[in-house]
């Protein structure tokens, strides 16, 4: 399951249903997303004229199949490739996403904390949890960087991940951000940092997530240690 399609295309489609001018709101995502309608138009193999009569207003209706190739034809487009994501970063050349993988075999979740010299703080019964992958984030190029579309992206291929964030202060902006996004991680591990602010293990507790601090002295050596479970 990509995260990012299945997100963003659930979003999209629960505004428009919500809505009592359909095309209005189909014409503000494409917009939001930066889609001109010309491209949105070729990747539907249907013309201007008839995409323009639908956003404006001129068929009042949009059945479901209309509906549906739209907005699938619309994050296909918004999608950025690999590389410009992974390769992203503010005016300070701070990049947001240090690494990300995904396992070639579920790996326990305390199997990962070990590894990482972490205790849980948060989420013990979930120790036995499987993850399929990890993404470590810089906690700084993350603010800087990246949009909300971007974030749902770190998620990688599941959810059913482990989400390591560096140069972190007292963990709040992480949980906040996991809090306010419908995704949400089986796991978080904060670096560079030795206590935590209670809002952080607050959040983590209402969304069930297995929280530690790592103890590993370099960042470097984090994506070492999670590739070596691939």
């Amino acid at each position: 399951m990509n995260s990012y399609f299945d997100e963003t295309i659930a979003k999209i489609a629960g505004d428009v249903i919500l809505s009592n001018n359909p095309g209005q709101i189909l014409k503000y995502w494409r917009k939001k997303l930066q889609i001109t309608q010309l491209k949105l138009a070729k990747e539907m193999q249907i013309s201007s004229s008839t995409l323009s009569d639908y956003e404006n207003g001129r068929i009042a209706s949009p059945g479901i199949i209309f509906l549906k190739k739209y907005i699938s034809s619309l994050v296909t487009l918004s999608k950025p490739d690999d590389s410009s994501f992974m390769n992203k970063a503010d005016e300070h050349g701070n990049k947001p996403i240090i690494a990300i993988g995904e396992f070639s075999r579920p790996i326990k979740a305390k199997s990962i904390l070990s590894a990482l010299n972490a205790k849980p703080e948060t989420g013990k019964h979930l120790l036995n949890s499987s993850i399929y992958g990890y993404t470590v984030v810089d906690s700084i190029g993350a603010i800087y960087s990246l949009s909300g579309f971007d974030f749902y992206r770190i998620f990688g291929a599941t959810s059913e991940r482990v989400l390591i964030f560096t140069k972190v202060g007292l963990g709040r902006s992480p949980f906040v951000a996991v809090r306010v996004s419908q995704l949400k991680p089986r796991m978080i591990i904060l670096h560079g940092t030795e206590k935590v602010d209670s809002l952080a293990v607050e959040l983590a507790n209402k969304d069930n997530i297995l929280f530690g601090l790592s103890k590993s002295k370099k960042e470097s050596d984090l994506p070492k240690i999670l590739k070596s479970f691939e």
